[in-house]
């Protein structure tokens, strides 16, 4: 992989903390400003007049905006200046969640929504470049690891406050604190991060051109199974707890996966330079381990706690497991290649919902950790045989 020119700004020799914890606090407004209806929908469904279930397509049309324009959206970009399309991504949150809070119109709503799940696309295939071009090669890992620290933060944390929040002082007001800490994460951008250029127009390429670089169609694969199998398990823990007859238990086991997680995060900004496929193996292993423990010892609360932390301890790490994978792959087809990755995942998150939604109705709560398993053990499949391009024992 061609090694990237660093800005003058950025010392080889120094570690961009302050830069790399805006774009972190960006990966959480992404990621909370998606699934925080989850936690309002009664209040949210009320005041738009709809049901809860109707409601709850805030969260689809978020992934619908993000899958179906991450792709054209990168491509069109290609040559804008990287801070100044990271800070009009942020703005986009800030508008959309502001329209959100002040809505009682279903369709404006939604509208708001897509608007939302754009920006998304838009910041998720930048932020992981972003971090990355921040530092030399050997800090790239922790420089991502400190990046994707926003993910579990705002599912272990800013759900259950946005809930709380939401509870206490109606459905709309987590929303308005978004878009506060939207135009905080603008502001601190503006005046941290360094200028990065695009793409000049000679050195661009077709979008699906990274899918002929070798190794980056497998971690593609990959991340498809592996973030349908969690989602699956995310999106209905609590009914499958509910016929475990451990419904009192949500709150507890998604605090000790939320906690897993951070620790995962940690550990594989430490170790990922040199071990990242040792680590996308462990990762994966653990998933899978957990499914295994769902589905023969549910009835039991120690058992149930401790496939909670394998949990978080396999799935925190792997979003930044994955994108320096396919970025690594990518070489200088990464921007194109983190597009693409940045679009399955949010078709593999709804597929997620539709696909558990199906066992759930049709096979029972027992049959989602056996859904599962058998997504996990082609992860693993893939990971351990694509060593050369994809997840080799030496990052390039």
């Amino acid at each position: 992989m061609a090694t990237t020119q660093l800005p003058d700004q950025v010392s080889r020799k120094s570690f961009p903390l302050p830069a790399l914890l805006a774009l972190a606090t960006a990966v959480f407004v992404t990621a909370l400003t998606e699934t925080l209806p989850a936690g309002v929908l009664p209040g949210m469904g009320r005041a738009l007049g709809v049901s809860e279930s109707a409601a709850g397509q805030t969260v689809t049309v978020y992934a619908i905006g993000t899958a179906v324009t991450a792709i054209p959206l990168t491509a069109a970009t290609a040559g804008w200046n990287r801070k100044r399309l990271l800070l009009t991504a942020m703005a986009g949150f800030a508008v959309a969640n502001t329209v959100t809070a002040a809505s009682a119109d279903y369709p404006l709503t939604m509208a708001a929504r897509f608007l939302a799940g754009v920006a998304a696309g838009l910041a998720w295939a930048l932020l992981a470049g972003y971090a990355r071009r921040l530092v030399p090669a050997e800090q790239q890992g922790r420089a991502m690891a400190v990046a994707m620290a926003g993910v579990p933060v705002a599912l272990s944390l800013g759900v259950p406050i946005g809930t709380f929040l939401g509870r206490m002082l109606g459905w709309w007001v987590p929303f308005l604190a978004m878009t506060a800490l939207a135009v905080g994460v603008i502001g601190w951008i503006a005046a941290l991060l360094p200028d990065l250029p695009g793409r000049p127009a000679g050195e661009r390429a077709p979008v699906r051109r990274a899918l002929t670089v070798p190794g980056v169609v497998p971690v593609l694969g990959v991340t498809v199974l592996f973030v349908l199998a969690h989602t699956i398990l995310f999106t209905y823990i609590a009914p499958f707890l509910e016929g475990a007859g451990l419904g009192g238990a949500t709150g507890t086991v998604l605090l000790v996966f939320g906690l897993a997680s951070l620790v995962s995060i940690w550990t594989v900004g430490a170790h990922i330079h040199r071990r990242l496929r040792q680590l996308t193996i462990g990762g994966t292993l653990l998933v899978a381990v957990t499914a295994g423990i769902l589905a023969v010892g549910s009835g039991s609360a120690p058992l149930l706690y401790l496939a909670a932390l394998l949990w978080g301890l396999g799935w925190g790490g792997a979003p930044t497991l994955l994108q320096t994978a396919v970025g690594d792959a990518g070489g200088e087809q990464q921007d194109a290649a983190q597009a693409m990755l940045v679009t399955l995942w949010n078709v593999a998150m709804a597929g997620g919902g539709v696909v558990g939604g199906v066992v759930l109705g049709r096979l029972g709560t027992g049959a989602l950790p056996w859904t599962v398993l058998a997504l996990m053990l082609p992860v693993l499949t893939v990971v351990v045989g694509a060593r050369r391009h994809a997840f080799p024992p030496v990052r390039r």
